[in-house]
């Protein structure tokens, strides 16, 4: 007798934070559904259960508004009927820091554990390619099971939707993959019609697929979904058809549970999963409204990289952690991280609101960070009785010594930096402007009288040779009335440099040489415009349109400042104005684009600048940067807590539509913190700010950065590289004119050029220069709206602390992450090793003593004295002492 195939039916909504809707939309829709849901399952024993697509945020935003439901939705999770967690929000894993991924499983398990259970699968339907170290995050807070449905190619799978998933760290997961998507049982029914003609095809597909099991998955749900009351009655139905598969009502865990318990599957697939066989990865989705990406990356660093630690040295020193603070900003910042959110590829609407988000959190980092900068210099300031001082912060764990960008105020044009031990500090002033004092009110027994402030100066400025002590700070005076400043002076030459590098400009095109070893690229730098036909989520070229190369520049300015040396030059061109006037231009327009190059002494970088008033629409404007490396066959960008190697070209694209495939592998990648190409003789890197989006031309060696898409439709059919529907709504095409990108840019990256290979650890160390570690504040009254809350009274809770301080040092390591733990003032820090050797790290503190390993979830502590970091690999680390 054959054995029948068990169909694991998967009642479940995939629930989009926002997308063509807004959050708003959602959420009325959600309070709707969960209601519905709630009464539903209590009164039907029969219903197996639901799975809320693995999101925490949906507890949360229908608790808002039906708080008096808490114990009725809490039995449901407790009872294993409702299934959340262990996200709180389904994030981009490729888009948004490492550290962002943690803190959204992080807050997603704890808050659905809190609620009963958090469901232990690491659930991925929809978002658009998996980050190489998903596994190993899984498994950090106790997931030994993932299901997800992109990014993998059927001769990954060898017979099998079931495989082990690996990550760099060498952590695995036992994964499923969806090979029908999240939705094939969405309308499913016991009609015979449905049956023959629906049903049965798509099993006998997903069993030709699962070679070593009769474990069929079939999920049961679709976009912002109701609950399909019928599904008992008709799991009943289909069973008493007697046909050869056995339908259960269930969920992903027990599917799981039940398929790996009763069979082995050989496989392991690792790496990031991007492939396009059976489902849109939307690989040019990097670059679709550049601004969210920007101010993302903006706030993300701010978050993790300045004001946790900041607020971690402020704790240790007295002041209150702003835990509450940070969870709302975080919770926020997760709603931004949802895959279609992040992506761009929304509404204007929901764009807009997304803007306002990350603008919102922006202030709320600012407002913390001046407040602990401002407590604590107050202290300072009266212990060491010095009321011109200011403080560099450093909230890396690992003494600094480097360049420090800072704004100053003072009464003279003129000043000088010292520390406190009186050591006079080099620095070029980059901008200075004066600015008058205005008036004040002041109340006299006559009545309320005006009276003038005198004016003082701003001044922005690049400090040399600065060293501060590792997660701590340290003290510098402002002496006024030098007799000398170094400030930037325009010269006729057409040359900068400083210790690693010379800039050139000649005949309208540039030179760089790396001084060290000699390599030299010429046309160093050119841009790309080429007509984009695409739609929010997918770059489409234009058949017949050729792309317009920006060549010949003009030197616009060269400035020469002792710390500091800057070129400004200019590229223009005039371009067809719309995707209409590609291929019979009647309308044109200039595209201008302004880069300023910068050297700072002491420095392996060349700090780029571009800057463009974009008049033009659907199109795709990229930087072309010439690299030193001929012909190459690989890239490499960061990718978590390590390197990923990707190649130039994908020979997957040969064939690819005869092949079916649902859209071009076409070889453009995703930069989390930088990329670029090296072979044995050279070497070029970039790293970004906010832009997300690379590609490596094999035949030139030129590293193309995507700076911005500009296109203004949210939908639209067959496409060069997408063929077939639109992707999302397929029924409606949204107008999207804020998306062209009709608006004032700024892109910021920096190049590292050399001859020879470079260590991954000395890429890693350029990014922690680059992206700054610090943050500074002055003790002066001249200007209160710089640091907007100075104008504000605030108490000063500490009192008389040194002008110099470290909480702990890190060696041996680096790191992701320095914040409170979730549950209590112990520190918690994240260190990982992204090289190929393991290494010893080591944690030197005055006042935190007790040191202790512990996992994601900051769980299952073990005491330690030693910190062994396998290669590519991370560790938590729980600090306790006198901060606890």
């Amino acid at each position: 007798m054959m054995t029948k195939k068990r169909v694991y039916v998967v009642p479940h909504s995939h629930w989009d934070r926002e997308w063509y809707f807004t959050i708003e939309d959602s959420n009325l829709l959600l309070a709707e559904n969960m209601d519905h849901l709630i009464d539903l399952l209590e009164n039907n024993d029969d219903y197996h259960g639901y799975v809320f697509d693995a999101q925490m945020s949906i507890v949360d935003e229908y608790l808002k508004v039906r708080p008096e439901n808490f114990d009725r939705l809490k039995l449901m999770i407790e009872a294993k009927r409702i299934f959340v967690g262990p996200w709180y929000t389904q994030a981009d894993s490729l888009l948004v820091h490492k550290e962002s991924l943690v803190r959204n499983l992080l807050y997603g398990v704890k808050g659905t554990e809190k609620m009963g259970h958090s469901m232990g699968i690491g659930y991925l339907p929809d978002i658009f390619g998996q980050n190489q170290y998903l596994p190993s995050l899984f498994k950090g807070f106790g997931i030994d099971y993932a299901v997800l449905q992109r990014g993998i190619y059927s001769d990954q799978l060898n017979g099998n939707l079931n495989f082990t998933w690996k990550s760099p760290d060498g952590e695995t997961v036992k994964a499923n993959m969806q090979a029908l998507g999240y939705g094939p049982g969405k309308f499913l029914t016991a009609d015979d019609e449905f049956v023959e003609e629906r049903l049965e095809p798509m099993l006998a597909k997903l069993a030709g697929m699962n070679r070593d099991s009769d474990n069929l998955l079939l999920p049961s749900g679709g976009d912002q979904v109701l609950v399909r009351e019928h599904f008992p009655e008709t799991v009943k139905k289909l069973n008493e058809k007697d046909g050869q598969y056995e339908y259960v009502l269930s969920d992903y865990e027990q599917f799981m549970e039940d398929t790996w318990n009763e069979n082995d599957f050989p496989n392991t697939i690792e790496g990031e999963l991007i492939g396009t066989e059976r489902s849109r990865i939307h690989n040019t989705i990097r670059s679709q409204r550049y601004d969210i990406k920007k101010l993302n990356a903006i706030v993300e660093h701010k978050i993790i990289n300045q004001l946790e630690p900041l607020a971690v040295i402020g704790q240790s020193l007295g002041l209150r952690y702003p835990q509450a603070r940070l969870d709302e900003m975080w919770k926020n910042l997760f709603d931004v991280h949802a895959h279609d959110s992040i992506g761009g590829c929304n509404s204007d609407d929901t764009n807009n609101d997304i803007m306002h988000r990350l603008e919102k959190i922006d202030r709320q980092a600012d407002g913390l960070m001046n407040l602990i900068k401002r407590q604590v210099t107050h202290a300072i300031a009266a212990k060491n009785g010095q009321d011109n001082i200011f403080i560099l912060f450093h909230t890396d764990a690992k003494n600094y010594h480097g360049t420090v960008e800072t704004v100053l105020f003072t009464k003279d044009a003129k000043f000088a930096v010292q520390t406190l031990d009186g050591t006079k500090i080099d620095f070029s002033i980059t901008e200075q402007e004066y600015l008058s004092g205005g008036k004040k009110i002041v109340v006299t027994a006559e009545g309320d009288k005006e009276v003038e402030i005198p004016g003082y100066y701003r001044t922005e400025l690049v400090l040399n040779n600065v060293s501060s002590p590792a997660l701590g700070y340290t003290t510098l005076q402002v002496v006024e009335g030098a007799d000398t400043v170094d400030q930037p002076t325009s010269t006729d030459t057409n040359t900068i440099e400083n210790d690693a590098y010379a800039l050139a400009f000649e005949a309208g095109t540039l030179e760089l040489t790396e001084k060290a070893t000699g390599v030299s690229v010429a046309d160093f730098l050119q841009f790309e415009d080429s007509a984009d036909a695409g739609d929010s989520y997918d770059y489409s070229p234009l058949p017949g349109d050729e792309a317009l190369i920006l060549t010949d520049a003009e030197l616009v300015n060269v400035e020469k400042a002792g710390q500091v040396e800057r070129m400004t030059v200019r590229h223009t061109k005039i371009v067809p104005a719309d995707l209409e006037n590609r291929l019979d231009p009647k309308e044109e327009k200039p595209l201008t684009i302004e880069t300023t190059f910068e050297l700072r002494r002491n420095e392996e970088l060349v700090r780029v600048k571009h800057d463009i008033d974009n008049e033009v629409k659907d199109h795709r404007v990229r930087a072309l940067i010439q690299t030193p490396v001929t012909q190459p066959e690989e890239s490499f960008g960061d990718q978590g807590y390590s390197v990923i190697n990707r190649p130039v070209e994908n020979p997957r694209m040969e064939n690819w539509k005869e092949n079916g495939f649902k859209e071009a592998p076409v070889p453009i990648y995703t930069v989390e913190q930088f990329a670029g190409v090296e072979n044995a003789d050279a070497h070029l890197s970039a790293f970004t700010k906010g832009l997300k989006e690379y590609e490596v031309l094999k035949e030139n060696g030129k590293f193309a950065l995507t700076l911005f898409r500009s296109v203004g439709l949210l939908g639209r059919d067959d496409l060069a590289w997408r063929p077939g529907r639109a992707s999302g709504i397929n029924n409606k095409v949204v107008v999207t004119p804020d998306a062209q990108m009709i608006e004032e840019m700024t892109f910021e990256y920096a190049i590292h050029m050399k001859g020879g290979r470079v260590e991954t650890a000395g890429l890693f160390e350029l990014a922690d220069t680059y992206n700054s570690r610090y943050v500074t504040y002055q003790n002066q009254s001249l200007n209160t709206f710089e640091e907007r809350l100075d104008r504000f009274e605030i108490p000063y809770p500490i009192a008389d602390l040194p002008g110099d301080f470290s909480l702990a040092n890190v060696e041996g390591a680096f790191i992701s992450s320095i914040k409170k733990a979730h549950d209590g003032k112990d520190v918690i820090i994240r260190l990982f090793n992204p090289t190929c050797e393991e290494v010893q790290a080591g944690i030197a503190s005055e006042t935190l003593k007790d040191i202790s390993l512990t996992n994601l979830a900051e769980e299952d502590e073990a005491a330690t004295d030693t910190i062994t970091l396998a290669p590519y690999s991370y560790q938590t680390i729980r600090l306790k002492g006198e901060s606890s």
